[in-house]
């Protein structure tokens, strides 16, 4: 285990540790077990809350300071997510570097790494508590589990759980309720027109709730298999289009990003006919600026963090023995917390965005303030 060091070009990594708005981390370690094959980077944005709870992606990044740069993004987005999800916690994200398939399949995910990974968890000493994210599962936290004791998004057999995209889905889908509240008033998409770009872990949970709440859904994946599952589970009221390309620019009344970071940028806000966005992806924002640029084409935008809280909610009260039911009325909270934040919004001038990292930043802030 190593501490960041700088990179021979200077690296913009760096910069945003330790001097841009968007840094402001406690703690970055790099992880590496050569026998296994293991590259991580374990990110802590802030424990002011409590211990810093996010997920393991594992991700094949085109270099190191790229899975630098996310975990940094992510452990950020973090903090925000579970000061505004009402969890005492902090905020936290780790990345692995490589092909998530199973080595049996020419990926790099084994026992092997996982249990490394694991002993890494357990060297923060109860600081960090993981779970899965993209490229991780279920059957992975078992097996990072038996390494450290800080490990949540396990299998009901081994006492987790199980998985939080049912959750994730569920929040989801109470922010777009918000959404449409704000937007049309009335809590409901019966009637409407929502496309979902990533129809995988959450996205095909979605799906379900807008066609019970009496949605027209329109759906792209990069897996034509996600699509096909979709279109088998639902018949009626759900049709697929080839790309995100065609996808926002199909007449909708709600984009929903559901696969990675960056949907809404300086090429796809222009374009976009929905005039709410609301969605399960992380980090949708591409960089600072986009979130007045859909200000500025009246379009809604939900923030991420506060939506597809419903997961970090979920593994947060695996931590205290789950209850499922427990679990998903914090999780319904999630429509509240959205109508306050475009309250928020209007009464301050200002994106939904901007008030949702206020209102964060005003509980981390109160915590540390608390703690002195």
């Amino acid at each position: 285990m190593t501490d960041v060091r700088p990179t021979l070009d200077g690296s913009d990594v760096l910069h945003t540790l330790f001097r841009s708005d968007q840094g402001g981390h406690e703690q970055v370690v790099l992880c590496q077990d050569r026998e296994s094959g293991l590259k991580a980077v374990i990110a802590l944005h802030s424990t002011a809350l409590g211990p810093a709870l996010g997920g393991t992606r594992f991700y094949p990044y085109a270099s190191e300071d790229d899975a630098v740069q996310d975990a940094l993004n992510l452990s950020r987005g973090m903090s925000y997510k579970n000061a505004l999800a009402g969890l005492d916690h902090g905020g936290g994200k780790a990345v692995i570097i490589g092909d998530p398939a199973p080595v049996a399949e020419g990926g790099a995910k084994s026992e092997q790494l996982l249990l490394a990974y694991g002993r890494f968890v357990a060297s923060l000493g109860g600081r960090y508590v993981t779970a899965c994210d993209v490229g991780t599962y279920v059957q992975d936290m078992d097996v990072v589990a038996r390494a450290n004791r800080w490990t949540t998004g396990r299998s009901p057999e081994n006492g987790g759980a199980g998985d939080s995209s049912v959750l994730t889905a569920f929040g989801v889908f109470q922010g777009m309720r918000a959404s449409a509240q704000a937007a049309w008033g009335e809590p409901t998409l019966r009637g409407r027109t929502v496309g979902i770009a990533g129809v995988g872990k959450v996205g095909h949970h979605l799906v379900r709730h807008l066609v019970e709440d009496g949605a027209s859904v329109v759906v792209t994946d990069v897996r034509p298999e996600s699509v096909e599952r979709v279109l088998a589970d639902h018949r009626e009221g759900v049709r697929a289009v080839a790309d995100t390309d065609a996808l926002i620019r199909t007449n909708l009344d709600v984009y929903a990003p559901c696969a990675l970071g960056g949907a809404l940028n300086e090429e796809t806000v222009p374009v976009l006919t929905a005039k709410i966005v609301c969605g399960a992806a992380n980090n949708q924002l591409a960089h600072p600026g986009v979130e007045k640029d859909l200000a500025d084409r009246s379009i809604l935008y939900a923030p991420d963090y506060v939506v597809n809280a419903g997961g970090v909610i979920q593994v947060a009260d695996e931590l205290h023995g789950f209850d499922f039911d427990r679990a998903k009325a914090k999780a319904t909270r999630i429509y509240d917390t959205t109508l306050a934040i475009f309250d928020r919004a209007k009464s301050e001038g200002i994106p939904p965005a901007e008030a949702a990292d206020r209102l964060a930043e005003q509980r981390i802030a109160e915590a540390r303030a608390a703690a002195l």
